[in-house]
């Protein structure tokens, strides 16, 4: 139980993180429709360095717990979440090329999670 939870807040910091990308897309969006001077854009750009640092401290003290290999490796689902975000949060489209590197890079993170419990 407690490798889950460790992983768990693991992944839970990396979902985080990947909403740095959907706030700077909203703040590029109001920036688009507003203008740099507009309170909507400022308020993004907020959310997007709130982000950043609550991410960055949670992530020094996760990292604590797991080997770096294993941690950056990890890490690298960003990308699935960022598809993700861009699917339901902004409906774009997913190519067949997204899908196959999405799986491919999802098979990479359990080999080395394979790796790391041996």
């Amino acid at each position: 139980m407690k490798k889950f939870t460790r992983y768990f807040l693991l992944h839970l910091n990396i979902m985080l993180f990947s909403f740095t990308g959907v706030f700077s897309k909203m703040a590029s969006n109001a920036y688009k429709e507003h203008g740099l001077f507009h309170p909507t854009f400022f308020f993004f750009v907020f959310l997007m360095f709130l982000n950043c640092a609550v991410y960055a401290v949670a992530w020094q003290k996760i990292i604590k717990r797991f080997p770096l290999s294993v941690a950056y490796a990890n890490r690298s689902v960003y990308l699935i979440w960022s598809q993700l975000w861009a699917v339901f949060i902004f409906h774009e489209n997913l190519s067949v090329q997204n899908i196959i590197g999405m799986t491919v890079l999802f098979i990479g993170v359990l080999i080395v999670q394979t790796a790391e419990s041996q």
